[in-house]
């Protein structure tokens, strides 16, 4: 599944991608005047009206005796698409590795386990605030899917470029980071000095002694 995903990503198969990239694109515009409902229901139809005038059509040859009685869409309809048992768990399984992760990283955000990942985390939420205001989540979906398959494309194209670009900018935030660490440790207050270890009963009893 990763396999065909990361080649329509990559436009290995550019026939294929672009059916894919058009339709999703295409697609999510028609959200913006209809309802998902709607768009459902007229898909629906649109794939009926050309399946059932074909499927009557090769009846109607059958009984005319120019057709061998062979369904259209057979290979279709012989296509095995159910999950086995063993998929069904492996599937589960991500799903609740995935909602842990993501808890747990939230947690971690949330109570301050790092205070240099959860300043970053405040001002991204606060970014985010930005961007609510001026997009809703169907824009942000429909950029989504144009950056999905054009920035590993133009990846491909421009991997020099970009591998250097990427590189200048690591090493830039990698001096920010260490710039605020540096802060943050200077202004911490220095640890409190250990208490002196109290004398042992064999020590006083050779004070008294003397």
């Amino acid at each position: 599944m990763a396999s065909k995903v990361l080649d329509l990503l990559y436009w290995r198969d550019v026939g294929t991608t672009g059916l894919v990239f058009t339709g999703l694109v295409v697609g999510l515009a028609c959200l913006f005047q209809l309802s998902a409902i709607t768009i459902l229901s007229n898909l629906g139809l649109g794939i009926m009206a050309f399946t059932l005038p074909v499927c009557l059509l090769y009846k109607a040859m059958t009984l005319v005796r120019l057709s061998d009685g062979s369904h259209p869409f057979q290979s279709y309809l012989d296509e095995d698409r159910t999950l086995t048992d063993e998929d069904t768990v492996r599937i589960a399984e991500q799903i609740v590795l995935l909602i842990a992760t993501a808890v747990t990283e939230l947690k971690r955000l949330f109570f301050i386990d790092s205070i240099m990942d959860s300043v970053k985390f405040v001002v991204f939420l606060y970014l985010l605030t930005y961007v609510g205001v001026q997009d809703n989540g169907l824009t942000l979906l429909m950029t989504g899917v144009i950056c999905a398959f054009s920035l590993p494309l133009l990846y491909r194209l421009q991997q020099k470029r970009i591998d250097k670009i990427a590189k200048a900018i690591k090493k830039l935030v990698e001096k920010g980071t260490e710039l605020v660490d540096l802060v943050i440790s200077l202004a911490k207050p220095p640890p409190a000095p250990a208490p002196a270890p109290s004398p042992s009963p064999t020590a006083k009893h050779k004070q008294k002694t003397k």
